[in-house]
């Protein structure tokens, strides 16, 4: 049953009970209704308590019926159900109130919260406004300008901050016994959330929540469309502002933002250890954890291992390093402090548990290591070979970014103890996580690697061995294009225009600069000897580097940075023109969506390559990779999701026109060759990572 019915004295328990997240589907809005008419009929019923497990009350909608033909009862209906029920309705809330959970919850007379619960309307995150009353109501129970701030970040609140702008009336131990004891005249009392009056208006905080909801979801819709709903309460009646939410609901739901974000939902849903791992191995002991080097990137790998639960031991070469890597550990610290994710006890604490040491002592017991050394072939493989016999019985993985890790495994007299895991930085923070498979990774380890994600709560994608892996493969090609686009007529600002216009947080030149022209510069070195000849290239940006121009940190990059603000640089646009000349190249006006265009092709040629050969298994994996960790639009769905937009034909034909003039730049990938004969689409095709 997806609601059991149980009685108690007088009052009625209805407990939802559909595992694991109590998703509010049709089975549950049947049952529920079910149980709440036989309570109302009951004589020997006085009140309703609605409640879920110890662990979840209810996590809103299932999706999965977005896409399904509607089957009553409709969730707003039975949300007037209970509102207007002759018999008080109690929520009595354990752990997650989300969305059509929440919706529920403000159809009750009272709502009790326990300790661990946590409440929230996260429709926006999946391109829909709430669909049953939450726009009408909050608003008239809490104000608008908490309401704004509610509903179009999507983010929940915990239960004391809950109790304090009015959203529940108590928070409790035992949410049930409370609910039990609750006096009754006093529910009897409580108005109707559907009858209260209109709430005064506030301006100011629809500028704001509309400037926030602009700047951190960019372009997306569903946003801007909730505070127009929360808004309107302030002069239109419920029964109107019911009728508006409903239709903006049911026209969000099918648009292409929601659609994509669904898919994204989805894909993050599903990346997890795959189910034949599981089969053949079991749960990695993952408790003794060690980082090698403790720079910017080792530090924040350590950190986040310290506040998965994990013991961590930072190895160092020297003292001095060493003393480094405390400086890093300890600003990480006072980070979190200072945004208050940590009390002065917990950042105290950490800086304690950390053993940060200049030797490989004591690593006999450790179950995983990481590397996050220079990157650097030779000193790698000295690393792991020194590895093998001071951690004898832990998984080994390297943090690389772009280096062959079975070249790295030819080091050791085990090669299947090693793996990639390729964290993005600020790795602390940041939620991908790239499992790089090696030829001859053994399951017991690749295991490790998912099972560590799962303790971080990172997104693992699995891929095969491969420059670059998966997204800074692709990043790399849409970077050199954007570079041809320079030689060819554009400028930095122009490029980095375009793609905020696409719907990037920053442009590929305004992250280059974020991030350090220099890393770049390693990478375009180590493979200048085995760049092929016949394939163009620019040296604009090398130029940069090698006069010092190496982004924010120098103070001048593709940008110039004075004052704290962002400028652009007449010299750099006199470099572009120069190596333009040099190159023979007549510069034109390029147009807005041909740099969209341009840069788009290159990314999604290359994706079709990194999946024809293996080295992803998935569109949705390419999706998840480029979404979070390369600032792909997630309203968009990814770059995989947004091919199949455009269409496999379409794109071939582009491609060929681009192929005509550069062959070796623009090769067809054969994917796309295939996917535009039969129709095909990347959602619907897969291939195991070799």
């Amino acid at each position: 049953m997806a609601v059991d019915f149980e009685t108690s004295g007088s009052a009625a328990i209805l407990r939802l009970n559909r595992p694991p997240v109590n998703a509010i589907a049709a089975d549950l809005r049947q049952q529920l209704q079910a149980h709440l008419r036989a309570a109302l009929a009951d004589p020997k019923i006085e009140r309703i308590i609605l409640t879920g497990s110890e662990k979840i009350f209810a996590a809103g909608a299932d999706a999965a019926e977005f896409d399904a033909p509607p089957i009553e009862p409709h969730l707003p209906d039975l949300v007037a159900e209970i509102e207007q029920s002759s018999k008080p309705v109690i929520a009595a809330i354990y752990g997650a109130a989300l969305g059509g959970g929440l919706e529920l919850a403000l159809a009750c007379r009272w709502r009790i919260a326990a300790p661990n619960a946590r409440l929230g309307l996260p429709e926006v995150i999946l391109g829909v406004v709430p669909g049953a009353g939450a726009t009408q109501r909050l608003p008239r129970l809490i104000g608008i300008g908490p309401a704004l701030q509610m509903v179009t970040t999507g983010k929940p609140l915990a239960p004391q901050k809950a109790l304090s702008i009015g959203l529940i009336d108590a928070v409790e131990a035992d949410p049930l016994a409370a609910a039990l004891a609750q006096d009754l005249a006093t529910l009897l009392a409580r108005p109707l959330l559907a009858e209260a009056p209109n709430p005064p208006a506030d301006k100011q905080a629809g500028i704001e929540a509309r400037q926030s909801a602009a700047r951190k979801m960019r372009g997306q819709d569903a946003p801007q469309r909730a505070a127009d709903l929360i808004e309107m309460t302030s002069d239109t009646s419920f029964a109107d502002g019911i009728k508006a939410e409903r239709e903006a609901f049911l026209s969000l739901r099918q648009s292409p933002q929601c659609r994509a974000l669904r898919h994204i939902f989805f894909a993050e849903r599903a990346a997890r250890t795959p189910g034949w791992l599981k089969k053949a191995t079991q749960p990695a002991s993952l408790q003794k954890t060690a980082v090698i080097g403790g720079g910017t990137m080792g530090a924040a790998i350590a950190w986040a291992l310290d506040q998965a639960g994990l013991e961590v031991c930072v190895v160092e070469m020297d003292e001095s390093a060493a003393e480094r890597a405390s400086s890093n550990l300890a600003r990480l610290a006072a980070a979190g402090l200072k945004r208050g994710l940590l009390s002065q006890e917990a950042h105290d604490s950490a800086l304690t548990r950390i053993i940060v040491q200049a030797s490989f002592e004591n690593l006999a017991e450790t179950d995983i290591v990481i590397e996050a050394v220079f990157e650097d072939m030779a000193v790698k493989k000295e690393l792991f070979a020194k590895l093998e016999t001071a951690a004898p019985s832990a998984v080994l993985a390297s943090n690389t970014s772009y280096l062959d890790i079975d070249e790295m495994a030819s080091a050791l007299a085990d090669p299947s103890r090693l793996l990639g895991l390729h964290f993005f930085s600020p790795a602390h923070i940041m939620k991908l996580l790239e499992v790089v498979r090696a030829s001859q990774t053994s399951d017991l380890a690749l295991r490790a690697g998912f099972d560590l994600a799962e303790k971080l709560r990172k997104t693992p994608v699995i891929t095969g061995v491969c420059d670059g892996f998966i997204g800074n493969r692709i990043n790399f090609r849409m970077r050199e294009s954007a570079d041809i686009l320079l030689l060819s007529g554009s400028i930095p600002t122009e490029i980095d225009e375009a793609m905020r216009a696409f719907g990037y947080a920053m442009g590929p030149y305004e992250t280059q600069d974020m991030s350090g022209l220099d890393i770049s510069w390693a990478t375009r070195k180590r493979k200048a000897a085995t760049r092929d000849p016949n394939r163009p290239y620019v040296k604009i940006a090398d130029r940069m580097c090698e006069s010092g121009r190496l982004g924010r940190k120098t103070g001048t990059g593709w940008y110039r940075y004075d004052m704290g603000g962002q400028m652009e640089d007449p010299m750099v646009e006199d470099l572009i023109l120069e190596e333009s000349r040099l190159a023979g190249v007549e510069r034109r006006v390029i147009p807005e969506a041909e740099i969209q265009e341009t840069l788009l092709l290159a990314m999604i040629n290359e994706a079709a390559h990194i999946l024809g050969e293996g080295m992803a298994a998935s569109g949705a994996d390419i999706d998840l990779v480029m979404v979070h960790g390369f600032g792909f639009p997630r309203w968009r769905g990814g770059l995989a999701w947004h091919a199949d937009q455009i269409g496999a034909k379409s794109i071939h034909a582009s491609l060929k026109k681009l192929a005509a003039d550069e062959p070796v730049l623009w090769e067809i990938a054969p994917l796309i060759t295939e996917l535009a004969a039969s129709g095909g689409s990347f959602a619907s095709w897969t291939k195991s990572p070799s």
